[in-house]
């Protein structure tokens, strides 16, 4: 037999497993609702656009104060 020692014989097992690989999978969660926007943020949003409402106001306030004192708005076009 000295022909064999570099050789390895097969040996398979006649019942169960020998090996098994795990192999991972995806594995789905139910879906978490979220509030879309929060309370403090709508808030914060209203008075920004409040604010930015107040400016516009005040702005074409001047623009009719100035508009008076200036005369008629002119439309920056030549007369012919």
């Amino acid at each position: 037999m000295p022909d064999n020692k570099g050789t390895f014989r097969e040996v398979l097992p006649k019942q169960g497993m020998l090996y098994q690989e795990d192999i991972p999978t995806t594995v789905l969660c139910k879906p978490k609702l979220m509030a879309l926007k929060s309370v403090t943020l709508e808030k914060l949003e209203k008075m920004q656009k409040n604010a930015q409402e107040t400016v516009k106001q005040q702005e074409l306030m001047q623009q009719m104060d100035q508009g008076s004192l200036m005369g008629p708005p002119q439309s920056g076009l030549p007369e012919f």
